[in-house]
């Protein structure tokens, strides 16, 4: 989508981060997911504290996805310590793409994917990893198509409910 503009989320941006981040979450996720689960994951990874500390952190990067001035999506990847698991300075972990469901299906997913991938190339990665949940087959499908293959699987923690996360990778170079 050619009015599709990419822009780094700052502090002042924590009011939209955290409204778009709850909103993508929820739209995504609740109706596999207890109410309790669900209320629980979104005020703890969601919160203005947490939100502060991962958007001061240097080894952690926000980009909003916006048409005119609303935000319809969003990026967060993760360098070196912020990894949410392999914590490899050679790595660069995508944690979230979510797009709102009125824009799916629009390539807006597609582009936060391509700064991702661009932001990796800069920094001198060797390799893009990620976490996706296994009963989403529409973003395991999303990063096959991006040349993604399955390497490991991890737990992923919503409230009480232990989940199962298709660990992916994507080698930029040998």
């Amino acid at each position: 989508m050619e009015n599709i503009l990419l822009r780094k989320v700052t502090l002042n941006d924590i009011d939209q981060l955290q409204k778009i981040g709850r909103q993508t979450f929820f739209d995504t996720f609740a109706e596999s997911n207890t109410e309790e689960n669900m209320k629980e994951y979104l005020d703890n990874r969601f919160s203005t504290e947490k939100l502060h500390s991962e958007l001061s952190s240097p080894n952690s990067e926000f980009y909003f996805a916006l048409e005119e001035d609303t935000v319809i999506g969003y990026l967060k990847l993760n360098f070196g310590e912020s990894q949410t698991e392999l914590k490899d300075d050679k790595a660069l972990e995508i944690e979230r793409i979510y797009v709102l469901k009125e824009f799916h299906g629009k390539k807006v997913g597609q582009l936060l994917y391509d700064k991702a991938i661009q932001v990796a190339n800069q920094t001198k990665a060797d390799y893009v990893w990620l976490g996706v949940w296994e009963e989403n087959p529409r973003a395991i499908a999303f990063y096959k198509k991006n040349g993604f293959v399955e390497f490991d699987k991890h737990i992923f923690r919503l409230g009480d409910d232990e989940q199962t996360d298709i660990m992916m990778k994507l080698q930029l170079k040998s």
